[in-house]
């Protein structure tokens, strides 16, 4: 996880810099409604490859907004879910909808 002082001084800029890029955006998107294994989140973000979500996965958990749960059975059961870090982002994702859905209205 990342210290205060590894941070952006502006607080946008600390937002931007720990989920702004559109994969992870999309990752966390889809686990704001539920745990998901690795392959659903393959499946329900089109256009990511295996070392892209893996990528973004390990960086997301490295700062403390998802965590990785492996259950011991034969094959291996990985289980990514939202800590309390990442389950606050949800006020910020409903906020992003509504703007969106604001803006794509007013579009011709």
């Amino acid at each position: 996880m990342l210290t205060k002082d590894e941070l952006p001084k502006c607080p946008v800029a600390s937002t931007v810099q720990l989920i702004g890029n559109k994969w992870k955006l999309l990752i966390l998107q889809n686990l704001l409604t539920s745990p998901k294994r690795f392959s659903e989140l393959k499946n329900n973000v089109p256009g990511i490859s295996q070392k892209v979500l893996t990528d973004n996965l390990r960086c997301l958990e490295k700062d403390g907004i998802v965590s990785r749960e492996v259950f011991a059975e034969i094959p291996p059961k990985v289980v990514y879910s939202l800590t309390e870090i990442g389950k606050s982002l949800l006020p910020v994702f409903d906020a992003m909808s509504e703007w969106g859905e604001n803006y794509k209205n007013k579009l011709v």
